[in-house]
Formats: structure tokens, sequence, C-alpha cells
């Protein structure tokens, strides 16, 4: 199980006390203010936390050992709460969507403006703080939700950079308090393309897409084949794990007069080179001897 005070685990609660926070002031400030914009990112802020708490509980159930039911850990859950994240984010979309609609037919003019631009330069300064850290704990521990996470909250970050902008035109030419809106779709409409991206990684993740390393892996054995090393191959496959891990999988053909040392051997020098393309990485390489070739069996194409 993981340690309860390692980086992984420390990351979410930070960024889920930071978003909290900036909820809180951003709402307080949207009640004066009735900005669309500022509304869409307190909820944002909000939702922000709520995402932090599942990412805690991902990572920390991920970390549990193996057992008579899952022997291969459970690291995939995170992709369970990713999937979860991606639904309430949309969702919320369709609802700040609505607000920004009824604004149009609705408009209201966009008060205590200073006040406004005081909480969102907190929550860009908060954020970029937030990021930093993120960016430094994914860097140590090489985690894959800790990354996405990261990710998430730079997007928080253009966006609030954004709503200022918005904010400060209005500031200087109030007229101008329909660009508001606009500006915010346009926000949204990025939010969701960036989302988007983030439920594909994690849908390859789940339904194991094979590596990008995946050529690599197979030049490699190539060039032992063309070396007449043995006499043939099949069934190669790889998938990524979680965090660190790649998995690398197949069969190859031997001559039944080899013996089990010299075709240890070679798969020595084969699982060095294929460990040697990314080294940062657990390699999970495992590999079958076969007297002739059963590629045709179906589990095997």
């Amino acid at each position: 199980m993981i340690k309860k005070n390692t980086l992984e685990s420390k990351a979410p609660i930070v960024a889920m006390w930071v978003a909290i926070f900036l909820a809180m002031i951003k709402f307080i400030v949207w009640i004066l203010s009735w900005s669309v914009a500022l509304l869409s990112s307190a909820m944002d802020s909000l939702l922000d936390s709520g995402v932090s708490v599942f990412n805690y509980f991902a990572i920390k159930f991920a970390w549990e050992d193996p057992d008579e039911e899952h022997n291969y850990w459970h690291w995939k859950i995170e992709g369970i709460a990713a999937t979860i994240e991606w639904t309430i984010i949309s969702l919320s979309g369709l609802y700040i969507i609505y607000e920004a609609i009824h604004k149009i037919f609705n408009p209201k003019t966009i008060e205590y403006i200073d006040w406004t631009l005081i909480v969102m330069f907190i929550s860009i300064f908060a954020t970029w703080l937030l990021v930093y850290f993120l960016s430094y704990v994914y860097k140590k521990t090489n985690n894959l939700v800790i990354k996405w996470d990261s990710l998430h909250y730079k997007m928080d970050l253009y966006t609030n950079i954004a709503v200022i902008s918005t904010l400060w035109i209005i500031y200087f030419i109030p007229s101008l308090t329909w660009i508001d809106w606009i500006v915010w779709l346009s926000i949204w409409v990025y939010i969701i393309h960036e989302a988007w991206w983030l439920i594909k990684e994690w849908i390859d993740l789940l339904l194991d897409r094979a590596l990008e390393e995946h050529e690599e892996v197979k030049k490699i054995i190539d060039s032992y084949l063309w070396k007449n090393k043995f006499e043939s191959y099949h069934c190669l496959k790889t998938r990524a794990g979680w965090s660190k891990d790649k998995f690398v999988e197949f069969h190859f053909v031997m001559s039944p007069s080899t013996t089990i040392l010299k075709a240890h051997e070679i798969w020595d020098e084969i699982e060095e080179k294929i460990k040697k393309i990314n080294p940062k990485y657990n390699w999970h390489i495992v590999w079958h001897i076969d007297p002739y070739d059963d590629s045709n069996i179906n589990w095997c194409k």
C-alpha cells in the first residue's frame, strides 16, 4: 500500500485545499459582480477540489498489494476515477453554458470589478504555485495521475488569465459586458477539447494500447532473427502499465535441439537491448520458447 507521507499522496491533498480556498473567494465575489466568467471559474475550482479527492483515493487504492482476485495490482482504478471526473466536468460545462445563454437574454451590469480583478490575480498566483508543485512531484515520481492533475490546473491557469483579461476590458469599457460570455464560451470549448484528450489517454491505457516503442522492440527482435539466433517469432504484444511500467511479451521458435541455456543467453541479450530503449521505465518482458510455429492459434493473433 502507498505510504501516507509520500509525494503522491500529499499532492492531491494540497491541490484540494488550494481549490477549495479559490472556489470560496470566487463565489463570494461572483455574488457581487454577476460575472459569468467568474462563475465558471468558481465552479471549475469547486470541481477541482472533487477531482483532487478522486485522485487521492485512486492513487491510494492503486498501490494496494496484489491479492488472490487481483494479481496485477489495482492501478486501473485510476482510469475509472478519470472517467468519473471527465463526466462531472462535462455536466458542469452544460450548466455553465445554460447560465451564459441566460445572461445573453437577461443581461446584468457587472459590478465590483475591482474586487473581481483582485480575486483573479490571487487565483492566478495560487494556481501557478500549485502547477509548479505538481510538476515537481511528477518529475520526482513519474506518477501519471499527478501529471494529468498538473495539466488540468494548467488549463485553470490559462482560464483565469483569460477571465481577468475580459474583466480588465470591461473595467475600462463598461459597455462591452457581452464580451464576458463570448470569451467564456471560447474558454470552455478549449477545456472540453483538452478533457477529451485526457480521457482518450486513459481509455488507451485501459484498453492496453500498444506502446509507442512497439516498432523499436520489433526491430530489436528482428535483428536477432536476421542473425539466425532463432527460427521465427510471433505473438509480439506490448502495453503500458501504471507509472513507470511497460510490458512486452512474445514467443520465439527455436530448434528442438537448442539447449535451455543457449536460449536463455539469447533472451538475456534481447532483454537488455529492449530495456535500453527507455531506461527510466520498469520493463516487464515475458518470453516463451516454442519448438514449432503455433502462431495460427486464435489468442495469438
